[in-house]
């Protein structure tokens, strides 16, 4: 076991006894919630919910029946919203490296399918680390999208995890998740400080380095959804990081061979059909991709693949192909220099 993964089993199994225990707002999700996730968040047992460790909301949309894989699970907070939304036909898997946390959700996983109008538990809860899914039996091709809130960060091998994620997805497949960035490389010393690691700093990426593992993974764009500044108010870590900033971003990437790592033009249109559940007036693909429901929206080969190529493809009309190149695509960058101080995150748009 490495220096790493010792620290957070520590950190999450044994000082950690709930949300107040937290030292900064890193762990802590502000993000809204839909009135049906609300609903099902309501049902979910407090023990699960006071010990739950998330930046964000990485919930995707238009799941039922589906595969869901969540790394970094805990007490599986998202792992139950999920079987709620995928249902009894579907799967809702959660991964993690604590036992303590897992001895959780395993206790209420019963008494959540009964909530949930389940004959049986589409939960299953398995402990292992993110590096090498295979040991806990996560098969090539076998999930239809990973989530994970707040928890890549605590990987020693981030290049791995990214790996490993586009190997277990199905083609088409989503990755949607929520984490801390890094506005510069943190020294490794200071990186490497028990309590920055466990308060999801310490293992923060620099979003440049990011956007390098994605590509070298295979991931040649990706999307950002939200982002929100952190607030440290703790005086040792302020000390300890100096003018590094921290923010908590929800990304959205898709497993698809045909990206560019750049916007291309080939003419295409995509029209949203106001049929994604939850959202008949328009559907949110990221942070500059709002469509309309019913309006034709001009759209780089990228985007035309993300939204005609994924599970999103029965909710959309898209029109052309890519016969026929335009040139380069002019769109907004996805993580402007104000809202990640001084690069884009994205890979493309």
């Amino acid at each position: 076991m490495d220096e790493v993964t010792a620290t957070v089993r520590d950190y999450y199994g044994t000082r950690l006894k709930g949300r107040d225990d937290l030292k900064t707002g890193a762990c802590c999700s502000t993000e809204p919630l839909s009135p049906r996730l609300r609903s099902i968040l309501n049902t979910i047992h407090p023990e699960v919910l006071n010990r739950f460790y998330g930046c964000g909301s990485p919930i995707p949309d238009d799941v039922d029946g589906l595969t869901v894989l969540d790394l970094g699970c805990g007490t599986g907070r998202d792992v139950f919203m999920l079987s709620a939304l995928v249902g009894e036909t579907g799967r809702s898997i959660g991964v993690d490296m604590t036992p303590e946390q897992l001895a959780v959700g395993r206790d209420h996983q019963a008494e959540q399918a009964r909530i949930f109008g389940h004959k049986a538990s589409n939960v299953s809860f398995l402990e292992g680390r993110f590096e090498d899914l295979s040991a806990v039996g996560v098969a090539d091709g076998s999930v239809d999208a990973v989530i994970s809130n707040c928890a890549l960060n605590l990987s020693a091998d981030k290049a791995r995890v990214f790996a490993e994620i586009r190997r277990v997805l199905k083609p088409g497949g989503e990755l949607l998740f929520s984490d801390i960035f890094a506005s510069r490389r943190l020294p490794a010393d200071v990186a490497a400080d028990p309590l920055l690691v466990g308060e999801c700093l310490g293992g923060a990426l620099y979003v440049e380095d990011f956007r390098r593992l994605m590509a070298v993974a295979g991931w040649l764009d990706f999307r950002l959804l939200a982002r929100r500044t952190i607030v440290l108010d703790h005086p040792y870590i302020e000390l300890l990081v100096g003018p590094t900033t921290f923010s908590s971003m929800t990304v959205r990437a898709f497993k698809l061979d045909n990206l560019e790592d750049c916007c291309e033009d080939y003419g295409q249109v995509a029209t949203y059909l106001g049929t994604v559940p939850d959202a008949p007036a328009g559907f949110v693909l990221d942070d500059h991709h709002r469509f309309i429901a019913g309006k034709p929206m001009l759209v780089c080969g990228n985007t035309a693949a993300m939204v005609g190529e994924s599970r999103f493809r029965r909710h959309f009309r898209v029109d052309g192909d890519r016969t026929t190149h335009f040139g380069r695509f002019e769109c907004s960058p996805s993580g402007s220099s104000a809202q990640t101080g001084g690069a884009p995150i994205s890979g493309c748009c």
